[in-house]
């Protein structure tokens, strides 16, 4: 751990009586993975090598024959959005957590497919396993969902006059998300010092580096080199690359909002002595929701995001198991009553757009309905 948050008065968790529980479903969850490994290795290794060529032929089909068909090129890079969505919900997003080989040096290189494709992988790691792993719609301390001047996603944040009518401007921001991202994120957390992960990690010079040479890489080879050596007009080559991130937000967004951003998660407040309300498994369950909509697509094209519940129970596990394990999470959910929760893609998104707009009154009592 960084010797600055050593400084810092971290969250803790409380006692529980349900942690035994955990002991015995992290048993049942490893006799599953050890049955069911040889079975699908297969498919582990598959989406390794399948998921990035299929990126990198999009956007070869796209510079060779795109400037003869304007429409063709387009679609490539409609293609290149999606792609970049799986590859990050299948590969970057198991690669961080080394789930993906059992060298640590190969997972670590996956997770350089990320700085490719536009997003700065070093601050991810940091904001997606340090801070949001650990301390899940907690604020101030889960850094996938910090505090906007334009968006209250904490029913305890700091209210603003204009959070009012965040329902009806956010969903029209919403695709820009990406943009902000690539253009506008990674650089607040590398210099704004008021960032939570500036505070409290310090950042290596060479990361400084790679952040701008992997950037100027991504513009270069999605919009420059089109332009520079197939003779792509600026038009279609912006054009494209607005397409590409316009369809890779939406997409993203789809896999990011259910399982923490709704009326069904809890947001716990640690206490004056900085304690959490629950132990560390009843806070999981309490802060993550899962879709209920699952099918082939989902489990081999959008690794298994529906279950997100098991995954933050067992980040070192790969996606390919989490069906089996929900399965015995459900079990035991009814056998215990766990607060085990799930609601289809399109009830969580609405449960998000009712968060929005609930969280615009200014009223720190509005899950008091609810609970």
């Amino acid at each position: 751990m960084d010797q600055r948050m050593d400084k810092v008065k971290k969250p803790h968790f409380s006692k529980g009586t349900n942690e035994d529980v955990f002991q015995l479903l992290r048993a049942d969850v490893k006799e599953i993975v050890s049955e069911l490994e040889p079975k699908r290795k297969w498919e582990i290794n598959v989406k390794a090598v399948l998921f990035p060529l299929m990126y990198l032929g999009l956007w070869i089909s796209a510079m060779v024959w795109g400037k003869e068909n304007p429409w063709l090129y387009y679609g490539c890079y409609f293609g290149l959005g999606l792609m970049l969505v799986v590859i990050f919900a299948n590969l970057i997003h198991d690669a961080v957590h080394g789930t993906i080989f059992e060298s640590k040096r190969l997972n670590n290189a996956y997770v350089h497919l990320f700085d490719l494709m536009g997003a700065n992988s070093f601050i991810w790691r940091l904001r997606h396993v340090r801070f949001h792993h650990n301390y899940p719609n907690v604020n101030g301390w889960d850094t996938d969902f910090e505090q906007s001047a334009m968006l209250r996603v904490y029913p305890n944040g700091e209210f603003s006059k204009m959070h009012k009518y965040q329902h009806l401007y956010i969903p029209l921001l919403y695709p820009l998300f990406l943009f902000n991202w690539l253009i506008v994120r990674d650089f607040k957390d590398f210099f704004n010092r008021k960032k939570i992960v500036r505070k409290l990690i310090h950042i290596p010079k060479m990361e400084y580096v790679k952040l701008f040479v992997f950037k100027a890489f991504f513009f270069f080879y999605m919009i420059f080199f089109p332009k520079l050596m197939f003779d792509i007009s600026w038009t279609q080559a912006i054009l494209g690359f607005g397409l590409m991130v316009l369809t890779a937000s939406l997409f993203s967004l789809m896999v990011l909002l259910p399982p923490h951003a709704n009326t069904q998660s809890e947001f716990p407040l640690p206490d004056e002595k900085n304690m959490l309300p629950e132990n560390w498994f009843m806070h999981m369950l309490k802060t993550t929701s899962d879709v209920t909509n699952d099918n082939w697509f989902t489990r081999f094209f959008m690794g298994c995001f529906n279950f997100h519940v098991v995954h933050h129970l067992f980040p070192n596990v790969n996606h390919v198991y989490y069906p089996e394990i929900t399965a015995k999470l459900e079990q035991y959910a009814h056998e215990y009553n766990l607060p085990y929760k799930k609601a289809s893609l399109f009830g969580a998104l609405y449960n998000h757009f009712k968060l929005i707009k609930a969280n615009g009154t200014g009223d720190f009592d509005i899950w008091e309905e609810s609970m």
